[in-house]
């Protein structure tokens, strides 16, 4: 499916998500009560809701600070109800009053690959795969099928929603852009204001190079993506100051385990030691897919459809390290 970019010149844009009144909302979470109160993120606030049809939805409100206009927040919201896709969470619709803004999505039952990873008891090798291998389906999906491409900006773990079978679904893709002002996305002082530090630094998900130029590419959304491979292969935390190997992130620890593991096929220093059975062929994959993710160097990442291919064997693995030409990414 090919998104088409929208003429925000063009008077006669026609809107194909629902709208929702801020009663509609209020009345479908109770109020906003504490029992129907998902959690909070770098964006807003989530509840569960009820709509009077019936179906069953997530409603995040939108923190303040957006520095776009209501009909370019209109526009914004066009593109993202646009895009459809099985690894991906739909949005229903949406809700303007006055400065308040909120997002109504499809309601994805079974909590966060971050809950299920590192809260539950240990989640099995051929789930972990399947994760995997969706969510980066639904990420080379934005990156290569949409038009305008979109970069998430947040891939983490806990933008990845898993249903009752464990089919993941990425969140979130579409919010920083929606919430930042074009005009200053990029400068530091005015994306820290509006993620904490501890967020956006310590948690290793960040690609050093755009903390350091400050330059978005989807290159960017594939050493996010790198991290959360690391953390499916090993169940460690991106940081975790209980461990104190972990001190300086995952990527940091990892890397020199990498390089050795694929050559050795002796994965026991990365492996999760939970995992009770695992397939070594599938593991080196991830491994790789991984360790190609976190290159150092942002033109030498594979394409996120290079890592469905490799994850899914289609690809030789010694072709995911490729120097990328297109300045575009």
């Amino acid at each position: 499916m090919i998104i088409m970019a929208l003429n925000l010149n063009n008077n006669n844009i026609g809107f194909s998500q629902n709208t929702f009144s801020l009663e509609e909302l209020t009345t479908a979470t109770d109020g906003f009560s504490d029992a129907n109160f998902l959690g909070q993120g770098g964006f807003g606030y989530v509840h569960k809701g009820v709509l009077s049809n019936g179906k069953v939805v997530a409603i995040k409100q939108l923190k303040a600070g957006s520095g776009q206009g209501e009909r370019e927040f209109r526009a914004e919201i066009e593109i993202i109800s646009r895009v459809h896709h099985r690894y991906l969470v739909s949005l229903v619709g949406y809700c303007i009053t006055g400065a308040q803004r909120m997002l109504v999505y499809e309601f994805v039952p079974n909590g966060t690959l971050k809950f299920h990873l590192h809260d539950k008891p240990t989640m099995d090798w051929s789930t972990r795969m399947k994760i995997a291998v969706g969510a980066a389906k639904g990420l080379a999906y934005l990156h290569e099928d949409c038009r305008p491409k979109i970069i998430h900006r947040d891939i983490k773990a806990s933008n990845i929603l898993l249903d009752d079978s464990f089919e993941p679904k990425i969140a979130d893709f579409g919010l920083a852009k929606l919430l930042l002002d074009p005009a200053l996305t990029f400068q530091p002082e005015y994306f820290l204001n509006r993620f904490s530090v501890c967020n956006f630094f310590c948690c290793s998900y960040v690609d050093p190079a755009y903390a350091s130029t400050w330059q978005l590419r989807d290159s960017s959304d594939v050493y996010s993506f790198g991290v959360v491979l690391l953390e499916l292969i090993t169940g460690h935390r991106p940081v975790d100051s209980t461990q104190s190997f972990l001190d300086e992130g995952i990527v940091n620890w990892a890397r020199p385990l990498m390089e050795r593991a694929p050559e050795d096929e002796n994965y026991n220093a990365l492996v999760d030691s939970k995992l009770q059975n695992y397939d070594p062929l599938e593991m080196k994959r991830m491994i790789c897919c991984a360790a190609a993710s976190v290159h150092p160097s942002a033109g030498l990442r594979p394409s996120m459809s290079q890592i469905v291919r490799a994850l899914e064997g289609n690809m030789p693995l010694h072709e995911l390290i490729v120097r990328n030409l297109d300045a575009s990414r």
